[in-house]
């Protein structure tokens, strides 16, 4: 028996005040219930991830009045937990471990009145050893580490900001598209090298969202799902990644990612390759983030992700459709649960004005860390699909 989404819950994403991420992840696992057509008291699985704004751990449980539960963890491979708890729940569907596993993320870092990029930076934190030792040399944030890899990445590929920029534009267009999505203003690549740099050599429409929200999902049997309200969405396949690279001389930091890992892994599973990808929904913290992705599936060569990002492959009407709902840079950062959300709203065919026709395979990735975790699944409206590109 396999593995289906059978239900979704987002709720309002962006600068949403007066609501914990508890609060905000229970309501999240409610509205997923009540669209896949079933009552709490069908979930006997609860699957949690740990965010960093003070997301709720297992006492959501009691919130929700859940009881019985056969399934309840809270997990963390940061950006790549959505793909590992939803590879979790199929895999105790699949045993019969449980029967229908809620998978929820929540956060909410935004404050009234304190800028975005102060969100993260309410507990102060002490530099310790070596972790001083690069503080003092400025690397005090993420966004210095991932400019770190970009800076890598174009020293040895020769990748430009321009290159860069093009993933931002085509992300962007999805978004206008998305009623859903926080930023829906158009974009120009002059708009991009215009904007001003958080860390060279990225500028501030390299760098994703922060938002407040939750999105749930609920992963049952793939024959119940036939029977619920919703069309279902299959688990077909899933892999991690996890390569364990330093930031030191000789290592392929902001070269590769577990994307190398996990996508073979999911692909197998699912019986595919990646020329049968017909869509992909791809964790873009940073526009590096979206172009080393590409390269580590096998959608262009190693170092050549520069030119196929630029050739409008991503955009509307490109080879290749990718975070059609404008991603994290431009549509809501809702960690791993940004791509998989999507995902399923394409795979249902409900994504309206920016619905892709060609959506049988669609691969969704998770990054965590610094490059660090990978997460890798790949979704269907079809059980076994086999249709290429």
């Amino acid at each position: 028996m396999g593995a289906a989404i059978a239900g979704l819950g987002m709720t309002e994403m962006g600068k949403v005040y007066g609501r914990s991420a508890r609060r905000l992840a229970a309501d999240a696992v409610r509205l997923a219930a009540a669209d896949a057509g079933l009552a709490l008291d069908d979930l006997d699985g609860l699957l949690i991830s740990h965010g960093m704004g003070g997301s709720p751990g297992i006492e959501l449980a009691d919130v929700l009045g859940l009881r019985d539960l056969r399934l309840l963890t809270v997990m963390n491979a940061f950006g790549a937990t959505a793909g590992a708890m939803i590879a979790t729940a199929a895999m105790a569907v699949a045993s019969g471990s449980a029967s229908a596993v809620a998978c929820v993320f929540a956060d909410a870092p935004l404050r009234p009145k304190v800028s975005s990029g102060a969100a993260y930076d309410s507990t102060p934190r002490e530099f310790r050893g070596y972790g001083g030792m690069t503080a003092a040399q400025g690397f005090r944030s993420v966004n210095a580490l991932y400019a770190l890899a970009a800076q890598r990445h174009m020293a040895v590929y020769g990748t430009t900001s321009e290159q860069l920029g093009a993933v931002a534009v085509s992300t962007r267009e999805w978004a206008t598209r998305n009623p859903l999505a926080q930023m829906r203003e158009p974009i120009t690549l002059a708009d991009h090298q215009a904007s001003r740099w958080v860390v060279e050599p990225l500028h501030l429409l390299d760098c994703c969202l922060v938002s407040n929200g939750a999105v749930a999902v609920i992963v049952t049997g793939a024959d119940r799902a036939a029977d619920l309200a919703q069309p279902p969405v299959h688990v077909l396949g899933w892999g991690q990644g996890h390569p364990g690279n330093r930031y030191e001389r000789g290592s392929d930091f902001g070269l590769t990612t577990g994307a190398t890992l996990s996508g073979p892994a999911a692909l197998k599973m699912a019986g595919l390759t990646v020329g049968d990808v017909q869509m992909c929904q791809l964790y873009d913290c940073y526009t590096i983030t979206t172009l080393l992705t590409l390269e580590d599936y096998g959608f262009c060569a190693k170092g050549e992700g520069g030119e196929f990002v630029a050739s409008g492959a991503l955009g509307p009407g490109g080879a290749l459709p990718t975070n059609t709902g404008g991603g994290q840079l431009s549509g809501y950062y809702m960690w791993g649960m940004t791509p998989v959300s999507e995902a399923i709203i394409q795979a249902r065919g409900q994504a309206g004005e920016r619905q892709v026709a060609r959506n049988e395979v669609i691969l969704v990735s998770g990054n965590g860390g610094i490059l660090d975790h990978h997460s890798t699944l790949i979704l269907s409206p079809a059980q076994a699909a086999t249709t290429g590109r």
